[in-house]
């Protein structure tokens, strides 16, 4: 299927704090087309879009022909967060978003796609937190929750870090590129960033190679990315406010997948959803990915996602479709 950028007629949304707004939700598919195959939906992270497959899919170790997420036995469906910027809409007045806002517009979103059930709801980071927020909602929405790197509200540790982010991100010089280089140093961790660069200095420069590397993912974010859409998934981030007896309701099979040195998600945090809906007798499962890399080895140990994913995928879907279909 073709996986040109797509939108849907304008939403006509009222936000949490009563603020009313349209919204025209983009999204991509890729694989089979819709309806006549299971749907898996992909929600991006912080600074993603929906281009999550294909030439330059930020995930496409993962998802298309033959990957773990086979778009040639499924439809893979990915929203773009409204003022993401990756369709030409901006949010100007950011901070009447919450994520559960987010969830419900892309809820909407499914509806009019008339996507009643997913096999698969997937997130990382930002994403993860959405999803939470989606089947709190909507309990039966999906067969399968695979929340990776991620939970179901803001900690004070993710909030403190987010403000950090907001400060920087009121500068008068270069606000994106100061808090892109904070926001590295909490998706990383010390062990990542000493064993890849070992004290070494550019020559040219006369800098680390750390102060190197940390300036042009700074840099290059300011290239891509803007700063109202930076704004607006701080702002989200800021604001993940589920609550542990929505999570009860949910009826899907979850699968926590879990960094074990992230920064910004803490591994024990996932650890202590997951004990709280086992004692609920909640079909739970926790896996851990174990990295030096911290937060963002969801984008890089992609040997491991695959294991961990594998059976999830593999041994359920054709069957979830057949059954439907009989």
């Amino acid at each position: 299927m073709e996986n040109k950028l797509q939108h849907l007629q304008t939403l006509h949304f009222t936000t949490k704090t009563g603020k009313v707004y349209d919204i025209p939700l983009s999204y991509q598919l890729f694989g089979k087309a819709l309806h006549s195959a299971p749907v898996v939906l992909i929600n991006h992270a912080l600074t993603g879009n929906s281009d999550v497959a294909g030439d330059n899919g930020w995930w496409k170790s993962l998802v298309g022909d033959g990957k773990v997420i086979d778009t040639a036995r499924v439809t893979v469906i990915c929203f773009n967060i409204p003022g993401n910027g990756f369709d030409g809409f901006f949010i100007d007045d950011y901070e009447n978003f919450t994520v559960e806002d987010i969830a419900k517009i892309f809820l909407q979103g499914l509806k009019l796609l008339k996507i009643d059930k997913l096999f698969a709801l997937v997130g990382g980071s930002v994403g993860g937190s959405i999803g939470w927020e989606m089947l709190a909602l909507e309990n039966n929405l999906a067969e399968k929750f695979i929340p990776i790197a991620t939970d179901f509200r803001t900690s004070d540790w993710l909030h403190s870090q987010c403000l950090v982010q907001k400060f920087l991100l009121e500068s008068k010089e270069k606000p994106l590129e100061k808090a892109r280089i904070h926001a590295m140093l909490c998706y990383r961790t010390p062990e990542s960033i000493n064993t890849r660069f070992r004290r070494e200095r550019n020559p040219e420069k006369k800098i680390l190679k750390s102060h190197d590397w940390l300036n042009f993912h700074g840099k290059r974010l300011s290239e891509r990315f803007t700063l109202k859409a930076y704004k607006l998934v701080n702002q989200l981030l800021m604001n993940i406010q589920g609550n542990e007896n929505d999570l009860e309701k949910i009826n899907a099979e979850i699968h926590l997948i879990a960094v074990d040195s992230d920064l910004f998600y803490p591994a024990f945090e996932m650890k202590n959803t997951y004990d709280f809906l086992r004692l609920k007798n909640k079909n739970i499962h926790y896996h851990e990915i174990r990295s030096i890399h911290g937060h963002d080895a969801f984008l890089m140990e992609y040997d491991q996602l695959n294991n961990i994913l594998k059976p999830i995928f593999a041994s359920i879907v054709t069957k979830s479709w057949e059954e439907n279909e009989s």
